[in-house]
């Protein structure tokens, strides 16, 4: 292997590409989300109430990887918002469950237009064994970052 080739392939300069990548991607969807008047912590919240509805905040911190607190500040803002509604849990009088207004599903729905559309244009744009080639590395890298938390 050539130096180039080993400089390129190097595990520091993947990661600060993938990382290079991951905020700019980030940067461009923040934009395209805050169109809609939403952060993407926010987005993410009401995207997770489309697949996850009637989920109790506790499950919905672990859903988004935030602790309890994160979550139940978020909550409170989307509830004043009027794009989030707090039910009651029958024979649980310390938990909710967590449902999408009329409003919330409009914009949760199109900010996952927007990631769709995003997502098109970038990644989809890759040859299809290409991405099932990125598919399998990213999935095997995610395996090696769980298996590091457990340690």
């Amino acid at each position: 292997m050539s130096a180039p080739d080993a400089l390129r392939t190097d595990p520091d300069r993947v990661w600060f590409r993938f990382m290079r990548l991951h905020q700019r991607m980030l940067g461009q969807m923040t934009a395209r989300i805050r169109t809609l008047g939403l952060s993407i912590p926010q987005f993410d919240l009401l995207s997770t109430l489309t697949e996850r509805e009637g989920i109790s905040q506790s499950e919905l911190a672990e859903r988004l990887y935030v602790t309890k607190g994160n979550v139940s500040g978020l909550v409170d803002r989307l509830v004043q918002a009027g794009l989030v509604e707090r039910r009651a849990i029958a024979g649980d009088r310390r938990s909710y469950a967590m449902h999408l207004t009329p409003e919330g599903r409009r914009l949760a729905e199109a900010g996952i237009a927007a990631q769709r559309s995003y997502v098109a244009t970038t990644l989809g744009k890759l040859p299809a064994g290409d991405l099932a080639d990125l598919d399998r590395l990213v999935l095997a890298w995610r395996d090696l970052a769980r298996a590091a938390d457990a340690e």
